[in-house]
């Protein structure tokens, strides 16, 4: 069986390509599509297959500056050729479940969500206090309809959608009308383990730095709660954020997976200050033997236990994030229960259930819609 995997972009390994390298592990001879690759930000497992990338890669100057080219995104994810697969296999977050495969090719979606800024994120992203009031009217509101209308219109490309949440396929209910099987992204929870040491004092984030990440509300919580805030993580909202911080915070940059696991292990507790799809720190963070502190919406009601394995904020103000954080160090924490919830989103569960999802599809073959 030949089988092809597609992804948005390989500029990075978080949570969407920690799932691609489980799908690699599956069918380790497939070739990959992408819109973009920066060769080195990869595992070696993904970058031993044959990456087949648009056209954004043979311009250098937008390497670094791809997000700007998003209206380009679905005439360029349109143009890949799946011409002689079997299996397409769409790990997606903006367009990559856009593809167009031949009669006959099987298309099974991982969906880690609905396109964020084109539905419930506009103002997030594209809101008049970050982009001015003529950019958001003029451009940035009609760009974005006319690509809700295209991302919704060509759900029906897909044959089967799997979501990484229960929070998230209800989101593909909403917005594209299908429904969808949950299958749980992978923690390694082998890599991921407590060490023998005492934990410090500070917070810690582990994040891309983009605008719904709300790292600004931890920066201020932090700040009003008097204590010192490690962020590990680069992005484009990196100088807006350092701009706001104080003395309390540090920012790391972009570290190596055994540093970021040294911040898990010897963190008072790892923040969440977002609505997440499914989030997969808090889970690496409780596998260290950590608590999570998280705003109680999305995917973190799936993850994390209130008051057992950390707490959920039940809003985004920094008065409740601030009171938050004082409680969690009255938290009757234990590391081995942390410890056990993580376990539950194993690599090896996510692999033997995401393998049955997929075979199953076939087996059903590409003229059933699921």
């Amino acid at each position: 069986m030949r089988v092809a995997l597609v992804h948005d972009w390989l500029t990075g390994m978080r949570g969407g390509e920690k799932v691609l390298d489980v799908l690699c592990e599956l069918y380790p001879g497939a070739d990959i599509f992408t819109l973009i690759h920066e060769p080195g930000r990869l595992n070696a497992r993904i970058e031993q297959h044959r990456i087949i990338t648009s056209p954004l890669q043979r311009v250098p100057a937008l390497k670094r500056r791809y997000r700007h080219c998003l209206p380009l995104f679905p005439t360029l994810i349109e143009r890949f050729d799946f011409t002689g697969y079997d299996l397409v296999v769409s790990s997606s977050h903006c367009v990559a479940k856009s593809v167009i495969v031949p009669s006959g090719t099987v298309h099974v979606c991982y969906c880690h969500s609905p396109m964020r800024y084109a539905w419930d994120q506009f103002e997030a992203y594209f809101g008049v206090d970050r982009v001015g009031w003529a950019a958001h009217h003029l451009l940035y509101r009609p760009v974005m309809g006319h690509l809700a209308r295209w991302d919704a219109r060509t759900a029906n490309r897909v044959g089967r959608f799997v979501a990484n949440s229960r929070y998230v396929a209800d989101r593909i209910r909403r917005y594209y009308n299908r429904a969808s099987t949950v299958v749980y992204p992978p923690v390694d929870t082998t890599f991921y383990e407590p060490a023998a040491i005492a934990p410090g004092t500070h917070f810690l984030i582990v994040s891309a730095l983009v605008p719904y990440k709300r790292i600004e509300l931890a920066i201020e919580a932090t700040r009003r709660a008097g204590r010192d805030l490690r962020i590990v993580g680069e992005g484009p909202e990196r100088a807006r954020l350092e701009a706001q911080g104080h003395g309390h915070v540090r920012f790391l940059g972009r570290l190596p997976d055994e540093d970021v696991r040294r911040e898990y292990q010897q963190a008072a507790a790892v923040l969440l200050p977002a609505e997440e799809d499914f989030g997969i720190v808090p889970l690496e963070a409780q596998a260290c033997g950590r608590p999570v502190v998280a705003l109680g919406r999305g995917g973190a009601l799936e993850t994390v236990l209130d008051g057992e394995t950390g707490i959920l904020v039940p809003d985004s103000t920094p008065d409740a994030w601030a009171a938050a954080l004082a409680r969690v160090a009255t938290l009757p924490f234990r590391p081995d229960a942390a410890r056990q919830q993580a376990e539950r989103f194993s690599r090896a569960a996510c692999l033997s259930h995401l393998s049955q999802v997929i075979s199953d599809t076939v087996a059903a073959g590409s003229g059933r819609t699921w």
